[in-house]
């Protein structure tokens, strides 16, 4: 009837919820006992158990002390200053190192002069540190015993013990960072030392006091001789162009004397053409009235004569004036590109200087600055130092130790959960151990096969039924005498038959190829249901169509003949005496 191999199945791994809470709920009344079983046993154990006292004082880590407020107001670079700094927060460093021995051993020694029993293990054992507020700023601190004195006893000197731990870490971070300090001056003094020895020995060297000063007269004194050069050149040029012009207008042969600018302009040499132009023109006048011959024109020849001498003479002068002159040019051109030349040379150099200069001078401020951040901060530590103010304030003392009356509503609330975890195994494991399957589920998974169909549960099958129904041979008022008061068969129209048309649908489309012609309906044991399967199943067959033998098997207790309320007087074993008959009808009607 099945082929697992036709079927597209595969186990699922891991926890079935559904089980889970199947199983739970089967077991509900062996989880409820063992709930309550442990949640007694723990409320009579919080009954029976010596009583606890408990105690508590709370603790405010950053405060702002008005000594603080002082300080900070006459001296902003204080570290009272600086929240980050001085405050001793109650971080979770903090929490172990209150609960460390460097802390609680005195704590414990002092406890041990009233209390010689109490140890080291008993007090932490006892005492819960918690933190309160969006900076955990507020410690709570309570301890707990059976000894209602202890616990008073042991948060006084607790909280004393913190408070001076406070004081005492403040104190000893600061004396730290004034020793840190301290170690550092010497250093950066030196490197100040160092780098001013630095700073004058390239001042002597270079004969200067400052670089930029020095660097901004050189670039001005050379900015203005290169404008003397630059004129100069260009009065050399001139000066050039006039002596070539002159000597070329003296060069001239003749009488008439040489005339250019630079005669024009000498005075001596422009009397002189005019005292010659005044006999020119004088003997010009007297040759027109006078004989060639006369003394008055041999006179004005002779001073002419005179003249051209001293005219010449003059020329040369001039020449010789221009040549001094163009001398002089070159000599004060060569001075100031001599000039020009050691001013260039300075500023490179300078420039090299003042790289080195501003260097030096820039690692003397860095120096000059740490080393003068580094005084402050001592200065301010060592105010810093001088308060006496405990940092840590309490704002809570002790109270008086109350009876911790949380212990039983606890212990309920823990035993009820553990009796329901202890509960919930229990029943699992019994449901794993007792091997009953409750659903179809149970059956596909221990089975590994497919399922063809469910039927559910009918409560009017237990009441006998009528045939009527399924054979329509009988009426509707006649009736066998094997029973009385049977009722019908269920509808067609039920969804408790409809599970058996389901079911048959699915054997017949098992294997289309090969249909199935023979069912087997069989149980593991007695009244199980194996009539009403065969039933309705061969009633569900012919509501289909197909034609059904319907074959009672069980020879021992046969039972389908009463629920179709027929007679039993022949069955299996009389067909089986009649076996080549039967064989021979059947195989007559199949043709």
């Amino acid at each position: 009837m099945t082929n697992a191999a036709q079927f597209d199945e595969s186990d699922e791994g891991g926890l079935n919820l559904s089980q889970v809470i199947a199983a739970i709920r089967r077991r509900s009344l062996v989880i409820g006992g063992i709930t309550a079983s442990i949640a007694a046993l723990a409320a009579f154990k919080a009954l029976t158990d010596v009583p606890t006292y408990q105690s508590q004082f709370e603790l405010l880590t950053e405060p702002v002390t008005i000594e603080t407020q002082v300080i900070s107001s006459t001296n902003p670079q204080t570290l009272s200053s600086r929240e980050d700094v001085i405050a001793v927060t109650a971080d979770e460093v903090k929490l172990k190192i209150l609960t460390s021995p460097a802390v609680m051993t005195p704590v414990v020694e002092q406890i041990q002069k009233r209390y010689p029993n109490v140890t080291y293990g008993s007090i932490i054992g006892g005492l819960t540190i918690a933190t309160a507020g969006e900076k955990a700023e507020i410690l709570t601190v309570s301890y707990s015993s059976s000894d209602r004195e202890l616990v008073k006893d042991v948060l006084e000197v607790v909280a004393q013990a913190y408070l001076n731990y406070s004081l005492n870490t403040r104190q000893t971070g600061i004396r730290q960072g004034i020793n840190f300090v301290e170690g550092q001056l010497p250093n950066l003094q030196s490197r100040v030392a160092f780098q001013q020895e630095r700073l004058q020995k390239i001042r002597l060297q270079n004969n200067l006091v400052d670089p930029e000063v020095k660097g901004q007269q050189l670039s001005a004194l050379s900015a203005a001789f290169g404008q003397q050069q630059l004129e100069t050149q260009v009065q050399l040029n001139e000066a050039k162009s006039l002596y070539a012009s002159l000597q070329k207008e003296l060069s001239k042969k003749g009488d008439e004397p040489a005339i250019t600018s630079i005669l024009t302009a000498n005075p001596r040499y422009q009397s002189l053409i005019n005292q010659l132009l005044q006999i020119d023109s004088q003997t010009a006048l007297d040759s027109a009235l006078l004989l060639e011959n006369s003394p008055e024109l041999k006179l004005l020849r002779k001073q002419r004569q005179n003249l051209i001498p001293l005219i010449r003479q003059e020329g040369q002068r001039t020449v010789k004036a221009a040549a001094d002159r163009i001398q002089e040019l070159e000599t004060r051109y060569l001075v100031l590109t001599q000039t020009l030349d050691r001013l260039n040379r300075e500023v490179k150099q300078l420039s090299g200087v003042l790289r080195q200069y501003n260097d030096i001078q820039r690692e003397l401020e860095i120096a000059s600055q740490n080393l003068n951040q580094f005084l402050s901060k001592r200065e301010a530590l060592r105010i810093d130092a001088a308060q006496k103010e405990i940092p840590w304030r309490l704002l809570t003392p002790p109270i008086d130790p109350e009876e911790s009356a949380a212990s039983l509503k606890r212990n309920l609330i823990i035993g009820a959960a553990l009796g329901l975890l202890v509960g919930i195994g229990v029943a699992l494991a019994l449901d794993k151990l007792i091997n009953v399957l409750y659903t179809s589920q149970d059956i596909k998974e221990a089975t590994k096969l497919p399922i063809l169909g469910v039927i559910p549960f009918e409560k009017e099958l237990d009441v006998p039924l009528y045939a009527e129904a399924f054979n329509p041979v009988i009426g509707q008022g006649d009736r066998l005498s094997l029973g009385n008061g049977y009722k019908p068969l269920t509808p067609l129209n039920s969804s408790f038959f409809e599970a058996f048309r389901s079911l048959y649908t699915n054997i017949y489309l098992f294997n289309s190829e090969s249909p199935v012609r023979s069912l087997v309906i069989s149980s593991a044991a007695p009244a199980n249901g194996r009539s009403t399967v065969a039933l309705y199943l061969a009633r569900a067959a012919a509501s289909m169509g197909q034609r059904v033998l319907l074959v009672d098997t069980d020879l021992r207790d046969p039972s389908l003949h009463l629920c179709l309320q027929l007679t039993n007087e022949r069955g299996l074993s009389d067909l089986y005496q009649r076996r080549s008959q039967i064989l021979m009808r059947l195989s007559s009607d199949r043709q």
